[in-house]
């Protein structure tokens, strides 16, 4: 059997504590994460990161599902690792730092795959397919983190503004009507509400 993998990343405009434990929150957050192509969303023991017990099912095409039930370790910092009792299939999550307030995310799966001419079908186009689906649940990671990062930063602004003098809200006033604020906030492109 020849071994078959996927790989997709993504920068995600978040801090990588924040992103990697979004992705580690099995028991709230990572259902949140999953497109349509996740079922039977069940978390069985734990729930946060090392230890945790998850089932689901995930049609990668309309005539294949695979029904997962996964150990979850931490065997480095950042790292996440999803073992399939029911198959052969392992993914990695790797978060890493990607720049200032940025985090970089690698989600790689391997599996044995079939042999003969299934095989070279399935090396060809499931990591394509699945490439696709993990690329969705890294949009909606962003949505989610980078969405939570802005409220922080909204927060902390706003605590700062209490603390500035009466004249300071007057200059800021004045350059947010001539269009220049002086704190952009503008959502990060492509970003969807969750």
């Amino acid at each position: 059997m020849a071994q078959v993998e996927a790989v997709t990343e993504r920068i995600i405009t978040a801090d990588p504590e924040r992103v990697f434990d979004a992705l580690a929150d099995y028991s709230s957050t990572r259902q949140k994460l999953l497109p349509e192509h996740f079922s039977e969303y069940e978390v069985r023991e734990g729930g946060d990161g090392e230890g945790t017990v998850v089932h689901w099912k995930l049609q990668a095409t309309s005539k294949r599902v695979r029904d997962c039930l996964l150990d979850v370790t931490e065997p480095s910092e950042g790292e996440l690792v999803e073992k399939d009792r029911n198959s052969t299939m392992v993914t990695t999550w790797r978060v890493t730092p990607g720049g200032e307030g940025a985090s970089r995310v690698v989600v790689t799966s391997v599996w044995n795959g079939a042999t003969g001419i299934g095989g070279f079908f399935e090396r060809t186009f499931a990591p394509k397919g699945l490439g696709r689906i993990y690329d969705a649940v890294l949009a909606q990671l962003a949505a989610e983190t980078e969405g939570a990062a802005s409220a922080d930063q909204g927060a902390a602004a706003a605590e700062a503004g209490a603390a500035k003098p009466a004249g300071a809200d007057a200059a800021g006033a004045e350059g947010a009507s001539e269009g220049t604020p002086a704190e952009p906030s503008k959502p990060s492109e492509g970003r969807t509400n969750g």
